[in-house]
């Protein structure tokens, strides 16, 4: 079933109204007809299913016919600060984290990174990125769009997530106790707001594990092989939704 996002607002009682570059996708498209249904989500983990009722020029109209009460969202709040990455990796890491389910995407600047985005393109870049993790969101059946922030410094970074989250996971190259991080993993519990650090090709410098550790941080390994800034968020968020839906069993 394919599945679309819509704001709150354009939900009207027993009916939605879609609009603009989904309306365009659905009708020209996926070339779907009235009376075919769909799925769609209002961004607040509410999910509905809804029959095509028909097309205006502008608008595809949609009659709800059922609201789902199970969400597809993962029991709590991940946020992944990312250190920038060369050439198109971060738009590799957007869409494969949202389909892991991760809440927010936040790239940061660090000392090693190998890249920057510069203010002058930062809109387009992040318009850009935001793109595709709604299409990823779509996709894989997410109830919610991932938010792709914009840049921060890793003081800045730090200093939100000490603040704002329960828990900061930091993956360094050079941890080597596995028995903290599986103690970490197994500190994972549902309605908590994870902040997750992974550094860009260069990794951390010796002050920035400094930093978060004097926040913190608890630091992790990801296993004796050393993992691409690409693959490394992956691993780690795909070992937390584990740990997160199925109690690590």
């Amino acid at each position: 079933m394919y599945h679309f996002f819509v704001s709150p607002e354009e939900i009207l009682s027993d009916s939605i109204r879609i609009g603009g570059a989904d309306y365009n996708h659905m009708r020209n498209v996926l070339r779907l007809k009235p009376g075919e249904t769909v799925s769609v989500s209002d961004g607040n983990e509410r999910r509905l299913t809804c029959e095509i009722s028909e097309y205006t020029e502008e608008e595809a109209i949609l009659r709800v016919i059922d609201i789902e009460g199970k969400s597809t969202e993962l029991p709590a709040r991940v946020l992944l600060y990312q250190g920038i990455p060369k050439g198109d990796k971060l738009e590799f890491i957007v869409q494969k984290a949202t389909e892991l389910g991760v809440h927010g995407i936040i790239p940061v600047a660090m000392k090693r990174c190998m890249a920057k985005i510069e203010k002058k393109k930062e809109d387009a870049k992040i318009e850009r990125l935001q793109r595709i993790a709604e299409s990823a969101a779509k996709q894989s059946g997410r109830d919610v769009i991932p938010e792709v922030r914009k840049v921060l410094s890793l003081k800045e970074a730090v200093q939100e997530a000490a603040e704002s989250c329960d828990l900061m996971l930091f993956a360094y190259e050079k941890a080597e106790s596995p028995e903290e991080t599986a103690a970490a993993m197994e500190s994972l519990s549902e309605g908590m707001r994870i902040a997750v650090f992974i550094g860009p090709e260069g990794g951390f410098d010796g002050e920035e594990a400094e930093l978060l550790e004097n926040a913190g941080a608890r630091t992790i390994t990801l296993g004796k092989r050393i993992l691409r800034t690409e693959t490394a968020p992956l691993y780690l968020l795909s070992v937390i939704g584990y740990r997160l839906e199925f109690g690590g069993r």
